[in-house]
């Protein structure tokens, strides 16, 4: 059968829209557990316009198709688009509308008035259509708000489903893996059973949960369905007597079965949670509206008059307290990823520029250094090594056909980390390349910028209840100071093995209400970045641990500090010395001494000497 083109496909939708009464239909880039990597079955906006970015909404009218999507990727869109007709609408200009604002302020259809004269037929039903299971319950909620402000209204209906019929990739089918309570550190009856005090203090007796980490998290289970997170594509619904899992049947072997039925676990089909959802009985359903996806919340039976938007909801909270048993494994992990980096960044200064390299060659060898630990299964994210001017691209992705060579001076950003089944790192490091004579001045200005910034937010402590924007301009400060900022958050939440972006709290500039938690892990990362020139970032995660060494005269709050874990020396070639105060420099040694201390003993003689170097006092 031959494929269809984009023409083609734009038109078999735009068929279906006629016969369904619809102006307009949105197709985003999302999957129904919102998931940061989604599996290419749900890839319906690149489907639809041909475009490949990972960020990007589709609009469909009766005469016009637009893509939304960030500055990232304004020249991918502009060559995938070629020929399909699809408009690029360039979403980070200030004179871009909103996809609201321009569908209520498109034309409607004109109609010939009296006297032959053409007119605006404005008070006709303008209907938008929108696949429910791809916009979670609070952002159709805001979507249908402002369509309603405007005029229109929104219908929930999928339009593309029946039209992508031929080559469309299945779900993925790999196997559910048992994860063992020796890494997970609490079984899974204890989890279910504050999951369910949790839903009593709400006064709901019954949960649904789409996110694929949470139920990860919940079950002790694991898998291979999403790239770079080690997550099974399912639903679960918590009931007060009831564990439910709606999964494909094919997942499940023999072991997954027998596990399944000794952690008290029922097993649906995956697709059969709609009609499970129609008929629960519970008084008072719970739902993370931010994360639970609209066809879901429409499913509930009516019946259930009291429905709970948890945002966040208590499993994902639960699941960023990360237990003794956890933090452990973290810091396991570290230990073997430092190995892993110690020896790339050894092989990078030493062999590896006597062989022509890019961008993508530093990526795979990283990986393969990596590899080579104890309980490595996969990297935690696409490796991003920006060389020179791609360094200032924030989330910059070399490919084979745009990948740059290294060579002469300059500014290497490496961001980079690991899964291992005791933990998730993440981390970026900043080097220079080639000759040191001399480093420029403005670099290693830029460089000792970010690393105050990076030094004073792991120095910090605070009471019980902070939130991350009261401790992200610690990060800013020094670089604020000069007329400099970046774009990106401070600090993220980082799971245990398990997703490398997770909620609830963060650190940014944004107002996040969810407060630190003891337990909790984030990155600490700040970075600058100059246009054509260089990226620097620098980055470790952290783990919230209760403060010691208080004073005697506290006023009796809980306070927290941060742990840093990540173990890898920075360079510290590229400080300008005299911009540091002696307090940062003695967090700099202690921090490079235990690096020593911490990976050294893991290494060969001649690795170990190396890395004393890298390591040594300023």
């Amino acid at each position: 059968m031959k494929k269809m083109t984009i023409i083609e496909r734009l038109a078999a939708l735009r068929a279906l829209m006629k016969k369904e009464g619809l102006s307009a239909y949105i197709v985003p880039g999302t999957d129904p557990h919102a998931s940061e990597y989604m599996a290419p079955h749900w890839a319906e906006m690149s489907w639809i316009t041909g475009f490949l970015g990972e960020t990007g909404t589709a609009v469909i009218t009766t005469d016009r198709a637009l893509l939304w999507t960030d500055s990232r990727y304004y020249l991918q869109a502009e060559a995938e688009l070629q020929g399909t007709t699809v408009e690029l609408m360039r979403e980070s200009d200030v004179d871009c509308p909103s996809i609201t604002d321009w569908l209520i302020r498109a034309p409607r259809t004109v109609a010939t008035c009296r006297d032959g004269i053409p007119c605006r037929l404005s008070r006709e039903p303008i209907t938008i259509g929108v696949n429910p299971e791809m916009y979670s319950v609070n952002g159709y909620r805001k979507l249908r708000e402002e369509l309603e402000d405007g005029g229109l209204s929104l219908r929930s209906l999928d339009l593309i489903g029946p039209i992508w019929t031929e080559g469309r990739p299945e779900i993925p089918m790999n196997k559910l893996l048992p994860y063992d309570e020796q890494y997970a550190g609490e079984s899974v009856a204890q989890k279910l059973q504050r999951v369910r005090e949790a839903l009593a203090e709400r006064r709901a007796d019954a949960c649904v949960i789409a996110e694929l980490d949470e139920i990860g998290w919940l079950l002790n289970v694991r898998g291979t369905d999403v790239d770079y997170t080690p997550c099974v594509i399912a639903y679960v619904v918590v009931e007060k007597a009831a564990c439910n899992l709606f999964i494909d049947h094919r997942k499940l072997d023999d072991a997954a079965r027998a596990y399944l039925s000794k952690i008290g676990v029922t097993i649906h089909e995956y697709g059969d949670v709609f009609a499970y959802l129609r008929t629960i009985a519970s008084e008072g359903v719970l739902y993370d509206g931010n994360r639970v996806n609209e066809a879901l919340y429409e499913a509930i039976n009516p019946a259930v008059t009291r429905r709970v938007n948890a945002t966040p909801s208590p499993v994902q909270v639960m699941m960023s307290v990360k237990n003794a048993t956890e933090i452990a494994g973290e810091r396991e992990a570290m230990k073997v990823d430092g190995v892993a980096l110690t020896r790339f960044f050894r092989w990078l200064e030493t062999e590896a520029l006597r062989t022509p390299q890019t961008e993508i060659t530093l990526a795979e060898k990283l990986t393969d250094f990596r590899s080579q630990g104890k309980n490595y299964t996969d990297d935690s994210f696409c490796t991003i090594a920006g060389w020179k001017g791609n360094g200032a691209i924030v989330h910059y992705h070399a490919t084979p056909d745009n990948c740059a060579r290294i060579e002469g001076d300059g500014v290497l950003l490496l961001d980079s980390g690991g899964q291992y089944l005791d933990g998730t790192t993440d981390i970026t490091r900043t080097v220079w390349i080639g000759s040191e004579q001399p480093i420029p001045e403005a670099v290693k200005r830029d460089y000792t910028l970010v690393l105050k910034g990076h030094i004073a937010l792991a120095q910090v402590r605070f009471p019980k209840g902070t939130r991350g924007n009261q401790l992200d301009v610690l990060a800013h400060q020094y670089m604020w100071h000069e007329g400099i900022t970046y774009g990106h958050g401070t600090g993220h939440g980082v799971g245990h093995y398990m997703g490398c972006h997770e909620g609830p709290a963060n650190i940014r500039t944004d107002n996040n209400t969810n407060p630190i938690r003891e337990g909790n892990v984030f990155s600490d990362e700040p970075g600058i970045y100059r246009t054509g020139e260089y990226g620097i970032r620098i980055e470790n995660l952290v783990v919230t641990i209760p403060a010691t060494g208080l004073s005697s005269r506290t006023t009796g709050e809980q306070y927290y500090e941060f742990e840093t874990i990540t173990l890898c020396y920075y360079d510290t070639r590229l400080i300008e010395m005299s911009m540091l105060t002696e307090q940062e420099r003695a967090w700099l040694n202690a921090y490079h001494q235990k690096v020593y201390n911490e990976v050294a003993p893991r290494l060969n003689a001649e690795e170990a000497a190396w890395l004393k170097e890298k390591c040594k006092a300023i």
